[in-house]
């Protein structure tokens, strides 16, 4: 059931809203529509159909509310519009139009551009990936109260900005996205490499942004930043269970046992990236995504650590930088050179970003630690890891660059 619902939420609320053209009345009719199921299925079994059933089963609701409200006849006649009371239940397709345009549509209407960054994220889980608001507030580390605060006024926030329920075209839509995939790069990212709290991951919230990626792939199929994202994520996510020991203690990639990475995620990962590649042989452009992705490849491909192709991690590092500039960039460019090139060469990337630049966070220290630790400078090595340690708000983190600091004989 769980599954059903995820897989089916957003196109039914997406389908729904196109009807209503109100996301919040789509959103209630979807849950009544799952309350149904949950009532009726256990004791007459799951539907031949369990799209259509729940589809037609919350236009039924959403048939009778409206029909309660005198001022709302004219959405009674758009919703019910062919679909009569004694009707049996009709295959999806026959129910609803363009389904995986409403579905596209829906995650870009959640990723609207009035909305902050973390209520894009939060409202895409809700009504697009069919997350309840506790197990969103579980993921963001929020208290359930103010996740569904968040929710709530992202949702009033698309009402005063009389949001539109329809594809962007043009330059609006290349802009758009790339909030989206914004949103769910940072979606995965905080289950990834969780930012504060007990856990060094969040396993499932990742594995939620990778579902959405497959899905916003599955959707806008001519566009190969949708497919790089897709692949970047299957690519990172194919090592999850791998990057914590068995006493929950995080595991450098390094130190990964690479027979526990999922070797189906990394074949869908490599469709994807080819599905890009084929795209910009056709000279479609190419952006952050598909570098990343690309870069992620080599790692997924290499049997062992030793055997990573660094020379060439480095290489797509250097146009990821020219592509998409930024200082995290600048820190993942500074362990490739020092990889491939030497620590020298890495610490020698690492200096040239601004002290300004990730002043609070633990990625420069703890990046420098490393490269003076393959250096064999062991106290300077140990001073960075405990500067690291001291910066980051995650309790695994920290106790990954203590540990470091200890072996560097600090």
């Amino acid at each position: 059931m769980t599954a059903t619902w995820r897989a089916e939420s957003g196109r039914l609320v997406g389908a729904l809203t196109r009807m209503t053209r109100d996301i919040t009345l789509a959103e209630d009719l979807a849950q009544d529509a799952l309350v149904a199921a949950l009532e009726q299925w256990p004791a007459t079994g799951v539907p031949g159909n369990p799209a259509a059933w729940l589809m037609t089963t919350a236009k039924r609701r959403g048939i009778d509310q409206i029909r309660r409200a005198e001022t709302l006849r004219r959405k009674t006649e758009e919703i019910g519009r062919g679909l009569r009371e004694d009707d049996g239940m009709p295959d999806l397709d026959e129910q609803v139009d363009y389904i995986e345009d409403d579905a596209l549509r829906l995650i870009f209407l959640s990723c609207h551009p009035s909305l902050t960054p973390e209520s894009r994220a939060a409202l895409t889980l809700r009504v697009v990936g069919g997350l309840t608001t506790t197990e969103i507030a579980r993921g963001f580390l929020v208290s359930e109260s103010t996740m569904g605060q968040r929710i709530s006024r992202a949702k009033k926030t698309l009402t005063t900005a009389r949001a539109e329920f329809e594809l962007p075209t043009g330059e609006e839509r290349v802009r758009r996205l790339d909030d989206v995939m914004a949103v769910i790069y940072l979606i995965f990212n905080e289950g990834y490499a969780a930012t504060s709290g007990d856990d060094w991951a969040r396993p499932d919230l990742a594995r939620e942004a990778i579902r959405l990626a497959r899905m916003l792939a599955d959707l806008a199929p001519g566009e190969p930043e949708a497919h790089g994202l897709h692949a970047l994520l299957e690519f990172q996510g194919s090592r999850l269970d791998a990057r914590t020991g068995e006493d929950g203690a995080p595991v450098l990639l390094e130190d990964q046992d690479r027979a526990r990475w999922d070797r189906l995620a990394i074949r869908r990962g490599t469709t994807a990236l080819r599905r890009a590649e084929m795209l910009a042989v056709r000279g479609v452009p190419v952006g952050k995504y598909f570098l990343q992705a690309a870069i992620a490849s080599r790692h997924a491909l290499a049997e062992t650590a030793a055997e990573t192709d660094w020379q060439a991690v480095a290489r797509l590092y250097d146009a990821l930088a020219e592509a998409a500039p930024g200082p995290v960039v600048e820190v993942n460019r500074a362990v490739a050179h020092g990889r491939a090139y030497g620590p020298a060469s890495g610490l020698a990337v690492l200096d040239a970003i601004p002290p300004a630049d990730l002043a609070d966070s633990p990625l420069v220290p703890g990046v420098r630690g490393d490269l003076f630790a393959r250096a064999g400078r062991n106290d300077e090595a140990a001073h960075q890891f405990r500067e690291a340690a001291r910066r980051t708000r995650n309790d695994g983190e920290r106790a990954l660059l203590e540990r470091r600091a200890r072996e560097c004989g600090g």
